[in-house]
């Protein structure tokens, strides 16, 4: 039995990029289409440059709001997203075997991986920073502390395959610290990631906090790149070529970049995969003296 024949959603839906907490068309009016049945063919909107730059704008908003949000709060809402997508557990299941050809086993294991991935994060918005920050040792009458505070707006390029638990786990550590995220989905299967931002959606997530586009890595990821608002970039699976060359242009305004090469489908799934130091690569550590009493 074929994938077209297995699986089929009875509503044809519309796949459009989630900017500033809105479904939008791509400026360019472009889109790309995916499938070649009559049941699971769908087109996706293409994003453009002028959609990167409003969603950096949309992203640096969305950032005083996220940013200044209690921690305890960023957990709630993070949790509530783990929730959304549990609501949403058939639908994942579904449009991933439409659009990666995994079998149900498969597309329920991503699925489920994905959601207590984001459970896992969510715990940690109120913790690591007990972890990272430090008091420091001087010599003299003073108090030093050292603590973390966000970035600011991360670029993020998500892998391809796996096309649910990568995005996930790429873009939950980077907004667990306060950060905003601009994501460039899956070309394989972008559809997955604008099932993804329907519950992102509804989660209570500040608009702009995290905006997702689906498109051509090699049209966006440049602009994304040399962006001067965007303060950092990470990138998953890259060609080493392509990488390189997304990093000498992120050079310009001093990016802190982490290009991480191509991993195994196993790697994704194992306990490795979730590590307090990917909410550490994009935090910042400010360091305080104040004077002790005597």
């Amino acid at each position: 039995m074929s994938k077209n024949d297995s699986v089929r959603l009875d509503v044809r839906k519309t796949f459009k990029l989630y900017l500033n907490g809105e479904f939008v068309r791509s400026e360019s009016g472009r889109s790309d289409v995916y499938g070649s049945g009559s049941d699971d063919s769908a087109n996706v909107a293409r994003a453009s440059r002028k959609d990167l730059r409003d969603s950096v704008v949309a992203a640096r908003t969305g950032f005083e709001k996220w940013s200044t949000m209690a921690p305890a709060n960023r957990g709630l809402v993070l949790y509530r997203l783990a929730e959304m997508m549990d609501a949403r557990r058939a639908q994942f299941v579904a449009q991933l075997r439409i659009g990666m050809g995994s079998s149900e086993h498969d597309a329920l294991h991503e699925t489920t991986a994905a959601i207590d991935r984001a459970l896992w994060y969510a715990g940690w918005c109120d913790k690591y920073t007990a972890l990272l920050s430090s008091r420091n040792p001087v010599a003299g009458p003073f108090f030093n502390y050292s603590a973390t505070e966000p970035m600011g707006v991360v670029g993020v390029i998500a892998p391809d395959e796996p096309s649910l638990l990568g995005l996930v786990s790429a873009v939950l550590p980077v907004l667990v610290s306060g950060n905003a995220v601009v994501a460039l989905a899956s070309e394989i299967d972008p559809r997955t990631a604008i099932v993804f931002a329907e519950c992102v959606a509804t989660c209570d997530l500040p608009a702009g906090a995290l905006n997702i586009l689906t498109g051509k890595r090699i049209e966006v990821a440049p602009h994304l790149a040399r962006h001067m608002d965007v303060n950092a970039l990470q990138t998953h699976s890259l060609d080493a070529s392509f990488a390189a060359e997304l990093e000498r242009l992120a050079a310009d305004n001093l990016k802190r970049c982490r290009m991480i090469p191509a991993q195994s489908t196993a790697d994704w799934y194992a306990a490795e995969a979730q590590d307090l130091a990917n909410i550490g690569t994009f935090v910042e550590t400010k360091t305080i003296w104040h004077p002790a009493r005597i």
